[in-house]
């Protein structure tokens, strides 16, 4: 408050506080709810072939597909899994703003969670269905309790996510594209043909699918991303079936199962998907 006309009076202001300022006045309070929010943001993965007892030898795994996304988790669960051939095998129990999942493996194709199933005929192939959102501060906690558990020498990683039409590039307008569409993009390792154009200069990818391609470029493992462009942000049959040219690709072809059983499969999940949709309605 000024004590005589004309007087210049500077008010309180944080401006020019360094790092190492602001922390010293982190109160005790502060600190607790900080390390509550971390604990609570940690990721935990649970394997049901580890035993739990001393140290455990990594996984050797030969081939990981990853599919990211409800509609990338419902292409594999109607072409490639079954209860037959797959069993499960992991958990990934995460919160954040966006989702919670639990440790539970039965699940709806309308919930988030993250499960890993072992092929019984050949446990050297692992797949993943990652139908939650993974935040920013948890992706890197993800990539380190995954691949920590596997043996990363001859492993080759296929990851399958969608994102919206409107985040890809290009000079003419995204409108005229004939969406859903595949890019890909692969790391220097990944030698095998790809089996959709490359994604072209100056698109991106983001999120998880862009940090298991990081990590694998920087662990030298060959990997490929086949992201697919789509104009539908819910479980929807024409972008599920966008993925279908990746069933010749070397990696799938061998594990894809009946087509008259994916048919019934897809349409099961879409019917699912509806009726949980209508609830809200």
């Amino acid at each position: 408050m000024a004590t005589f006309f004309g007087e210049v009076v500077v008010a309180p202001s944080r401006a020019g506080l360094d790092e190492e300022e602001e922390a010293r006045e982190e109160t005790p309070e502060d600190r607790e709810i900080r390390r509550e929010i971390e604990k609570k943001r940690e990721v935990d993965v649970l394997w049901t072939w580890r035993s739990g007892g001393g140290a455990e030898e990594p996984l050797v795994c030969s081939k990981f597909i990853v599919a990211i996304g409800r509609n990338a988790s419902a292409f594999l669960s109607s072409f490639i899994l079954d209860s037959v051939c797959w069993e499960v095998v992991g958990v990934v129990k995460l919160w954040n703003e966006w989702c919670r999942t639990s440790s539970t493996t039965n699940v709806l194709p309308t919930d988030s969670f993250c499960l890993f199933y072992r092929l019984i005929s050949d446990p050297t192939v692992l797949l993943c269905q990652c139908s939650c959102y993974v935040a920013e501060d948890q992706q890197f906690q993800w990539l380190e309790k995954v691949f920590g558990s596997m043996q990363k020498e001859g492993l080759q990683v296929t990851i399958l996510s969608t994102c919206p039409v409107a985040d890809y590039k290009t000079q003419e307008s995204t409108l005229t594209l004939a969406s859903p569409f595949l890019k890909a993009l692969k790391t220097k390792e990944f030698q095998e043909q790809v089996c959709c154009p490359l994604l072209e200069q100056p698109n991106i990818v983001r999120d998880l699918p862009a940090a298991v391609l990081s990590y694998c470029q920087v662990w030298q493992i060959p990997a490929v991303l086949y992201q697919c462009y789509t104009d539908v942000i819910k479980l929807d049959t024409v972008t599920i079936e966008a993925f279908k040219p990746l069933l010749s690709s070397k990696v799938l072809k061998s594990l894809v199962k009946d087509a008259s059983e994916s048919t019934k499969i897809l349409k099961k999940f879409l019917a699912t998907s509806e009726s949980h949709n209508n609830i809200y309605i």
